[in-house]
């Protein structure tokens, strides 16, 4: 997800907390363990600083999101929490094990994926059932908050926006399972991508040297949207020597689609692809 949702998934589950009779240090201790929680898996994006060998790609959301982690991100919070306000509340370590594991588990479901289960396993977990920006979380968590300042509403408010976000998670997620599903048969390889409009998907399938973008839903829309063409006869090492980033690339993705014309060389995810171009493409001009 992206960081003004991981933002507010802190303050809901900081909203959520029955804070009567808490002393302002605690409350201070209690918000920066929901919020920074929420945020602190994405440190790595500091990784970029010192990369020298094309390896951010593996970097972010790799360790950092694995759920081994989840417990000494909540430790690291406590710790500072005691620092900064001398406070001690076991409850702190739960607060903050619970964000980190949102954070880490929300980021499933986009296309991007984490190293969920890093170092034992390498592989990138990805749902694809969500957008990395999804509105309607926004829209559930905003439509909580002005309610409950309009009524005046316990804190019990929050308890409820979490059950309306894991609702429409469920649903979203459901319904790109069973689209993903659908074409299990098609496509030699197939990778699930959410649009920003809810319940409409994007199924990017690879058969040979050739991969289709499909714009599809449940409810009988289904258009081609890109045919694409890989030359997966191409020889990448001299791409691999000069671009590493392209390798790990090459190396990160589900699968790829390999350029190999008469100005490039080089190799995108066909995920992120729009309006004629991958955002996410690694080259080399020969």
């Amino acid at each position: 997800m992206d960081t003004v949702t991981h933002t507010l998934f802190g303050l809901t589950i900081y909203g959520g907390i029955n804070k009567e009779g808490m002393s302002e240090k605690l409350k201070k201790a209690y918000f920066l363990t929901a919020v920074g929680g929420s945020q602190i898996p994405d440190i790595d994006v500091i990784s970029q600083l010192w990369d020298t060998e094309g390896q951010y790609q593996m970097w972010h959301r790799g360790i950092t999101h694995s759920l081994f982690m989840v417990p000494v991100w909540a430790l690291i919070l406590i710790i500072i929490s005691y620092l900064i306000w001398r406070v001690k509340d076991r409850r702190l370590f739960y607060i903050g094990m619970l964000a980190v594991f949102i954070h880490n588990t929300s980021d499933l479901f986009n296309a991007w994926g984490t190293g969920y289960f890093e170092p034992i396993s390498s592989t990138r977990i990805t749902f694809g059932t969500l957008p990395i920006v999804d509105v309607v979380i926004w829209v559930i968590i905003l439509g909580g908050y002005l309610y409950k300042r309009h009524k005046k509403a316990t804190y019990r408010v929050y308890h409820i926006i979490w059950l309306l976000i894991l609702l429409h998670v469920g649903i979203q997620s459901a319904q790109g399972y069973y689209i993903y599903q659908s074409y299990h048969d098609d496509y030699e390889q197939h990778v699930l991508s959410a649009s920003f409009i809810p319940w409409n998907f994007s199924v990017i399938g690879k058969n040979e040297g050739t991969v289709e973008i499909i714009s599809t839903n449940l409810f009988g829309h289904e258009e081609l949207q890109y045919t694409l063409e890989s030359a997966e006869e191409a020889d990448l090492s001299s791409l691999f020597e000069e671009r590493p980033e392209a390798k790990t690339l090459y190396e990160w993705a589900p699968f790829v689609v390999i350029v190999d014309d008469d100005d490039r060389i080089g190799v995108y995810d066909p995920r992120f692809y729009q309006n004629g171009q991958s955002f996410l493409f690694e080259y080399i001009m020969k």
